[in-house]
């Protein structure tokens, strides 16, 4: 069905939870909490537990946070996939932006809802400044959001009937 084409993406969105929940369970098997292995120069893999957002965003919030983004998750998930449902075929890259972000997103609420904090284990630092610790899906979200950016500034959807042989012009000329 041409309306629900984007879904056709929710593979990567599998992808992403699988990556993500594969790779935290290796870590959790391999590491004591706060254990930490340098790969190289500036990358470390080092078990953290996360109860706030993305990269440690409200870490400190009380423990509130963890209901919050419970509820907040699935409502997220809706409105991605109801906005999947109603690309064009032709907006692949903004669909695989939501696919990305949607597989983040699970892979952090599950997460949320088995442990009650995300499990961090990537470690990036420069000297002695380090990023926030994150993990494979907050990469997709990441991604996906950038994707999402670069979607809205510089893909003109108004060109679609340049793939179907009409020229290209905002006014169709």
């Amino acid at each position: 069905m041409k309306r629900f084409f984007a879904f056709k993406w929710l593979w990567l969105t599998l992808l992403i939870l699988i990556l993500d929940q594969m790779t935290k369970y290796l870590v959790t098997q391999s590491f004591q909490l706060h254990e930490s292995l340098t790969l190289f120069e500036g990358l470390n893999l080092t078990l953290v537990y996360n109860t706030g957002a993305a990269f440690s965003f409200l870490q400190d919030a009380g423990g509130w946070q963890r209901w919050f983004f419970i509820i907040l998750t699935p409502v997220v998930a809706a409105i991605i996939l109801v906005w999947m449902s109603r690309l064009e075929p032709n907006q692949d890259w903004l669909a695989a932006a939501l696919a990305l972000v949607l597989g983040g997103a699970a892979g952090n609420f599950t997460d949320r809802v088995i442990h009650g904090y995300v499990i961090d284990f990537i470690d990036v630092y420069y000297q002695q400044w380090h990023w926030p610790a994150f993990n494979v899906a907050d990469s997709a979200i990441t991604v996906g959001a950038v994707l999402l950016v670069i979607d809205a500034i510089w893909l003109d959807h108004a060109h679609v009937g340049v793939h179907t042989g009409r020229k290209g012009g905002r006014d169709g000329s």
